[in-house]
């Protein structure tokens, strides 16, 4: 069972690995038991989503190729892409840090748009 955002941007949490109340980081603010986010600083999105390049550093390529053609994926599959294309090791401990920081850039890319687009981004995350 996935926990889902809605409103001006649409979507489902990463299972594991994404906190519901991720959107906090990029300038959200909390209502109610579940998240009601309001997002209205499209620079302060864009500080996040700096932040979320940073920590990723060389390893936001390296997931976003194996993420291009794979859709359901688990830990040993990072793990053997890993090894068979870049020919490093990589830990399952490593692989959820990763996870949770591309997770979140890939929220901050959607509210930024939304934002620009818009000038706010209003959406729900369920708990």
């Amino acid at each position: 069972m996935g926990r889902y955002y809605h409103g001006d941007i649409e979507g489902k949490f990463w299972f594991g690995v994404q906190s519901s109340d991720d959107g906090t980081f990029f300038g959200a603010q909390e209502y109610q038991n579940t998240i009601d986010y309001l997002v209205d600083d499209a620079d302060q999105v864009k500080d996040g989503i700096e932040k979320c390049n940073l920590a990723l550093g060389d390893h936001l390529n390296k997931l976003s190729a194996f993420f291009k053609d794979v859709h359901s994926y688990n830990d040993q599959m990072i793990i053997d892409y890993y090894k068979e294309h870049f020919k490093e090791d990589i830990t399952e401990e490593k692989i959820r840090h990763l996870l949770a920081w591309y997770a979140r850039l890939l929220l901050g890319k959607e509210i930024l748009e939304c934002v620009e687009e818009n000038g706010q981004c209003a959406f729900t995350a369920e708990l």
